[in-house]
């Protein structure tokens, strides 16, 4: 089974005609509660987890624009923002902003809905998932393929993947997302296996790196010591 790249490692090793679209999850939250009316929706990142983030920033090459994609979730947004912070204090092009706000700099983080429910098919059906046994679900549509709230997963990972290489415009392309959307992703593309006791950890996720023949090939990369988290 492949296991992720530290992203420091995955970086460096990039050649400067290689473009890469990276689907990643949110920086480190504080725990979501079950009496979270909202499921979680307006819980931001820790202190630790900025740091984080603003550090893989500070991991990208500075040769080469960049654009960032973001589910409209807070610490999604967040999250991208630290990433355009580190790359700026790395002598980048520097601030990020959101998509409407005064102009803080080159970088604007642009919420696109879709990135909050990558793989939702009935919505109705996700809230209940939501309620109960999250990551027992997730595992179970994955394992199956078959559940009323999801999309066939195969098959959804490969538009998921079209999504990205066509929004895309840059040499790093940066869409910040949640772990339930960024797991069937790894599964699909690197046959990794999760379990509820097993999950992938924050600022993690999956590279989908381009060169100038078009020649594309796939990477999980995490920006913490370690891709998984162990429950």
């Amino acid at each position: 089974m492949r296991d992720f790249v530290q992203a420091n490692d995955f970086f460096a090793g990039l050649k400067s005609t290689e473009r890469v679209y990276l689907l990643v999850r949110h920086a480190e939250r504080p725990h979501i509660t079950a009496a979270d009316a909202d499921y979680g929706a307006h819980v931001g990142l820790t202190a630790a987890g900025r740091e984080r983030a603003v550090a893989l920033g500070k991991m990208f090459p500075p040769e080469g624009d960049a654009v960032y994609y973001s589910s409209p979730v807070g610490r999604c947004m967040d999250t991208a923002k630290c990433i355009a912070e580190g790359r700026a204090l790395a002598g980048c092009c520097g601030g990020s902003q959101v998509a409407g706000s005064p102009d803080t700099g080159c970088a604007t983080v642009t919420p696109l809905a879709v990135l909050g429910h990558l793989y939702v098919k009935d919505y109705p059906s996700y809230l209940d998932v939501l309620n109960e046994r999250f990551y027992q679900n997730i595992c179970s549509w994955i394992d199956s393929d078959d559940h009323p709230a999801f999309y066939p997963l195969h098959e959804r990972a490969e538009e998921v993947r079209k999504f990205m290489l066509e929004k895309g415009t840059a040499r790093f392309n940066i869409f910040a997302t949640h772990d339930a959307w960024v797991v069937p992703t790894l599964v699909h593309f690197c046959k990794m296996h999760f379990t509820p006791q097993r999950w992938m950890n924050y600022l993690t996720g999956i590279a989908f790196v381009v060169n100038s023949d078009g020649f594309e090939r796939v990477v999980p990369v995490t920006g913490m010591e370690s891709g998984w988290l162990e429950f």
